[in-house]
């Protein structure tokens, strides 16, 4: 296939109509980029959670922490623009965007209309892992940390059962498990886009193209 997976996914306060992204993170070649949105309360030391998070990366985390939604979004766009590079990597979440669902990406276009800013992810190939790992026989297991652990199950960060838990941590400011989780999750989903890149034929990936026609 010839192009390098960055993993993306997002934590959430909630599902409902107020809803807001709380982290979102990319897992790259060289480590990993998190950005933590404190949804204006006290910032936490970036320093202190960055070296934290740094014990469970091969590479290195970049974190920024940011005071509102809108800002948070603005770094997706810089990382979007400056760190994924269409000629060289594609796009993967697991459930971000499924042929009839999906989470991430759906939330994302929803803040970003809300916030009236660009979307970020323009004439970028995006691969769902969910839909991909279909291709290993995984008994029952659908579920990212249920299929990661039937695949590869190497020990992971996440402190959560579940992402419920990332709900809570949020409003209870609770940064680094709610870092760590994210971090988790993202690390599983690219190291599942490796292995399928191994394995899965280039034609059972199901590429599209993120770019909105009426922008091109």
């Amino acid at each position: 296939m010839g192009l390098s997976p960055i993993a993306f996914d997002i934590e959430t306060s909630g599902l409902g109509d107020d809803a807001v992204i709380t982290v979102a993170g990319f897992a790259h070649e060289i480590g990993e980029s998190i950005i933590l949105n404190t949804g204006g309360r006290d910032p936490p030391d970036q320093q202190r959670l960055a070296t934290a998070l740094d014990e469970h990366s091969s590479g290195a985390v970049a974190l920024v922490v940011c005071t509102n939604e809108a800002a948070l979004l603005d770094e997706i766009s810089e990382i979007a623009s400056s760190q994924i590079d269409g000629d060289r990597h594609y796009l993967t979440a697991y459930n971000g965007e499924t042929w009839n669902g999906g989470f991430d990406l759906p939330f994302c276009r929803t803040r970003f209309l809300t916030h009236d800013m660009e979307w970020p992810f323009r004439d970028l190939a995006y691969a769902d892992m969910m839909e991909t790992v279909d291709r290993f026989d995984t008994g029952d297991e659908r579920d990212l940390v249920g299929v990661y652990e039937q695949l590869i199950g190497n020990e992971s960060c996440d402190p959560f059962e579940d992402s419920e838990a990332a709900v809570d941590a949020y409003e209870a400011a609770e940064w680094l498990p709610l870092l760590k989780h994210n971090l988790a999750d993202i690390q599983r989903t690219r190291e599942l886009a490796l292995l399928a890149g191994r394995f899965v034929p280039q034609s059972d990936f199901g590429m599209k193209n993120l770019q909105p026609p009426g922008t091109s």
